[in-house]
């Protein structure tokens, strides 16, 4: 199941844009020339800058009603043209931790003030649980008061947890009481809802919009719920998160392919059966970068080796082993990242080349703006759950390359 719930989540229609909500008043990175556009020609920084201009573009567009509004997912290419006006509450939560991870004052009061809409719209859901849904719609709020509307309304267990890990780092940053008191609420969510000794012990995948809950366990949410527990733990000072961070990681031990040295998916719907196919790439890297356990660090190697894509002249990994045939720029960050936090043998040098890559894909990739990252290689990569990716400037790819860019994990809080 995927974290995004894409297909149900193309709205038509076009989202109210207000430009320059909350500029920082710094110089904006120029544009870039012809000369600089062949392999990535930027420098790091230089590149680094851009990524989060382009950041600061999405959100900064959303500003100025009477709330902070979400930012667009995705823009350009063939999102574009079917009008997609979704805020992904996974991207939402990846930009609040790309913003921390780099921390000028701009950024922190943009991450606050994303984190504040998170906030309310936790409070206002009609469920009154304490939980956040899986889209809304992006753009400026106009009403006084008034607050994002529900694009998807599934309850998926993995973006409680990214969203928790989000206002952790928030409060982290800030202090703020509030952002803490927040991720509390998730984590007692995800613990009465998906907490499930079935089978394997672990976490569901959650609550869909309609019907009874899911019983499935996905490797990569508790992958999330892990990291998001143990950090709950390490802030609060309360053992039981980090016990029930425990049952998570007890999870990964039990989906460990330990003669392919991989993570499976997970669990069929008895919560015991395994599920073998497709194998997906972010189970291999956000293990290592959640847990950092060198038992299961081969799972990068195996991903660098049998999910390994060319397309269009760019090198990285593909979404599963379902289709190959192009790069998924996402993943290929969440690699870089997790190549660096391994930090072994020709790590740094393989990070760097994954790095070139995405700086390449933000000059020349199709539908490049020179700022943004887009998510695919070229359109029509199917992710193997259903989905299909497109060459469409995406925040969540843009905000993992600024994390890779930035030696960020965003499991962590101390990165």
């Amino acid at each position: 199941m995927s974290r995004r719930g894409f297909a149900a989540a193309v709205l038509g229609g076009t989202a109210a844009v207000v430009l320059g909500g909350c500029s920082s008043g710094a110089a904006e990175p120029s544009s870039p020339s012809a000369r600089e556009t062949g392999n990535g020609g930027v420098d790091e920084e230089e590149a680094l800058a851009r990524a989060y201009t382009f950041l600061d573009r999405r959100v900064d567009e959303a500003a100025g009603g009477a709330r902070q509004g979400l930012p667009r997912s995705y823009t350009g290419g063939w999102m574009e043209r079917h009008h997609s006006t979704v805020a992904f509450t996974y991207d939402v939560a990846l930009t609040v931790i790309a913003y921390c991870a780099r921390g000028s004052e701009a950024d922190l009061r943009r991450a606050a003030a994303l984190a504040g809409t998170l906030l309310a719209l936790q409070e206002g859901d009609a469920a009154g649980d304490g939980r956040i849904r899986q889209s809304y719609a992006s753009g400026k709020v106009t009403a006084a008061g008034g607050l994002p509307a529900v694009a998807a309304a599934d309850s998926f267990t993995g973006a409680q947890a990214w969203t928790g890990l989000a206002l952790l780092h928030v409060h982290r940053a800030t202090g703020g009481a509030p952002y803490l008191a927040g991720a509390l609420r998730l984590a007692a969510w995800i613990q009465d809802h998906t907490a499930s000794a079935t089978g394997t012990p672990g976490y569901t995948g959650g609550l869909p919009a309609s019907g009874p809950s899911l019983t499935w366990k996905s490797t990569e949410h508790n992958i999330d719920v892990a990291a998001f527990f143990r950090r709950l733990a390490d802030v609060g000072g309360d053992r039981a998160w980090a016990d029930r961070s425990a049952v998570a990681t007890g999870f990964l031990d039990a989906l460990w392919d330990a003669e392919g040295s991989a993570f499976w998916t997970g669990t069929g719907t008895d919560g015991a059966s395994v599920n073998r196919s497709p194998v997906p790439e972010d189970p291999q890297s956000w293990s290592f970068l959640a847990t950092g356990d060198v038992r299961h660090a081969g799972s990068l190697d195996w991903a660098l080796d049998h999910l390994a894509a060319e397309d269009g002249g760019f090198s990285g990994v593909s979404v599963s082993d379902a289709d190959t045939s192009k790069v998924w720029f996402e993943g290929t960050a969440h690699m870089a990242a997790a190549l660096r936090r391994r930090g072994g043998d020709g790590d740094g040098e393989r990070a760097d080349r994954l790095l070139a890559t995405l700086r390449a894909a933000q000059a020349d990739a199709p539908n490049a703006d020179g700022y943004g990252i887009v998510a695919a290689s070229s359109d029509g990569l199917r992710t193997g759950d259903g989905d299909t990716l497109y060459a469409s400037l995406h925040t969540g790819t843009t905000a993992w390359f600024a994390l890779a860019g930035l030696g960020a994990d965003p499991f962590l809080l101390d990165a």
